[in-house]
């Protein structure tokens, strides 16, 4: 099978993700059937107000942005959001949705390209944003501890400031929410060098859909204690429970960072070149990711950023390194020097600074 890029991305332009009307789910997908559920009465509405107040039990027009998708593509049309602020408000709105019969959708972020954030027909919206507090930090373990709620890029800029760094990094870190990326088992630009989410996560807290607290927050890098439950949550995508609270693995921050933005002429030099890459740098290797032209071309003509090399090329790399001594500085340079000799790439630009880094990152 031959996939047309081209045709993959017309879903994404900047006319399509500025459309008033965001069809209906119900209405694009017609064979989608209402479960039996209850429909919210008086009743529920003055508990859930009672339970968390008028500030974090959402009606009326500010519903609207929870209902639809980050690419407006699809929506539900509930009428309700709540904002819980702790494990034990979201197992009690869980408890009562489950004797009442009442559907809900788990929102985190709601910066997925699938519509699974949002509800498909008038589901009550469960979000987790007001669940937003760092609880601890362990600098010589280098544990963190927060809520689901806590959005990826300040929890970032927080271990940074401990000299510490978080072990995936996304593009959608300004709004995606760290029990959004566990659900989904996000995969992040820094998978390469520290592996998955299931690796870095060792513990969670979760409510099933009952109400009932499954607390697996365990703090310790090592735990052979019997089945580790938290793995079944992880990729979830809200299916099995709530996750509520998180402990993280976090990575000392690399002393060194170099990034290069490379161009190539085929596919099959992406791979000869990510081959010479990990034969040569493995063990500094943070990220290799993929664009190909339509990708670059979209970033420009949407977003307004200028490609840092000639944007003629048909695919093209982001390259990061990172180490705690400077010998990538020339090690990068090596080897982008051994791949235009063998005519692997094209055109390369490199950077070490953070302005000149964040510059070509935001490509």
């Amino acid at each position: 099978m031959v996939l047309n890029f081209t045709n993959a991305r017309k879903f994404c332009t900047k006319s399509s993700l500025l459309k008033n009307a965001v069809q209906l789910t119900k209405d694009k997908f017609p064979n989608l059937i209402r479960g039996s559920y209850a429909t919210v009465d008086s009743k529920d509405i003055d508990y859930f107000n009672k339970l968390l107040g008028a500030n974090n039990f959402i009606t009326g027009e500010e519903v609207k942005s929870y209902n639809e998708d980050w690419l407006k593509s699809v929506s539900g049309f509930s009428k309700f959001v709540l904002k819980p602020k702790t494990t034990e408000q979201v197992s009690e709105i869980l408890k009562y949705c489950y004797k009442h019969n009442i559907a809900i959708c788990v929102q985190g972020g709601n910066t997925g390209l699938v519509g699974g954030s949002v509800p498909v027909f008038d589901e009550v919206i469960l979000s987790t944003s007001a669940m937003n507090n760092i609880i601890s930090f362990d600098k010589l373990s280098g544990v963190l501890v927060c809520q689901a709620g806590c959005v990826l890029e300040n929890l970032m800029n927080y271990v940074q400031n401990e000299g510490f760094i978080m072990p995936f990094d996304l593009g959608a870190k300004g709004t995606c929410q760290i029990g959004g990326n566990l659900a989904t088992n996000a995969g992040g630009l820094r998978l390469i060098k520290y592996g998955s989410l299931q690796g870095s996560v060792l513990g969670l807290q979760s409510v099933l859909a009952d109400g009932q607290i499954l607390n697996c927050l365990n703090t310790l890098r090592k735990d052979n204690t019997g089945y580790h439950l938290k793995h079944m949550f992880i990729g979830s995508e809200g299916t099995l429970g709530v996750i509520t609270k998180v402990a993280i693995q976090c990575p000392n921050t690399p002393k060194y960072v170099n990034v290069a933005f490379i161009g190539l002429k085929s596919f099959n030099k992406v791979l000869s070149f990510f081959s010479l890459t990990r034969k040569q740098l493995s063990g500094s290797l943070s990220s290799f990711e993929l664009m190909d032209s339509e990708a670059i071309k979209s970033v420009q003509t949407n977003i307004g950023l200028k490609c840092p090399i000639d944007d003629s090329f048909e695919f093209y790399v982001l390259l990061e390194l990172s180490a705690d001594n400077n010998f990538i500085n020339l090690a990068i340079e090596e080897l982008l020097e051994k791949a235009l000799a063998e005519e692997i790439i094209v055109d390369a630009t490199v950077a070490d600074q953070p302005s000149q880094i964040q510059k070509i990152e935001n490509i």
